[in-house]
């Protein structure tokens, strides 16, 4: 059995388009099991057309992540940011997107590629890219 001792979201997704539900069931503060399951099919599918993702990004780099939107936008500081906020919910335009990234850069003292950039579209992305970025640069 795998277990993970920190991570702020979990995601799976397989290639080939099965619907996939995902039961999130809170056991005690702190402890939350996560069971996935297929719809529509006898068998599990295969380990080369699904993927299952645990995000890692530490919490203080999602918050960190968090204010630079927050401030790039002018959201006001009612406005609740999760992890899985797309930009796009928030407003955000193509523009807007490009000064979010610029601003990660200079906070967190990295260079993200155009390729990588295009990639981000949620929070929780833009907190997995730069500890991946920040670990690679160290």
């Amino acid at each position: 059995m795998a277990s993970v001792s920190s991570a702020t979201c979990l995601s799976f997704r397989t290639s080939i388009g099965l619907p996939v539900r995902i039961h999130n069931q809170k056991i005690s503060k702190g402890l939350v099991v996560v069971s996935l399951g297929w719809t529509k099919t006898r068998n599990f599918p295969s380990s080369r057309t699904s993927r299952l993702q645990i995000c890692a990004a530490k919490a203080e780099t999602v918050e960190k992540v968090s204010e630079i939107v927050r401030k790039q936008l002018a959201l006001s500081p009612e406005t609740q940011l999760t992890p899985q906020t797309k930009f796009s919910e928030l407003g955000a335009d193509s523009l807007d997107t490009v000064e979010i990234v610029m601003g990660l850069e200079e906070e967190f003292n990295i260079n993200v590629e155009e390729e990588n950039s295009e990639n981000i579209t949620t929070i929780q992305e833009a907190a997995d890219l730069i500890e991946k970025l920040v670990e690679k640069k160290n």
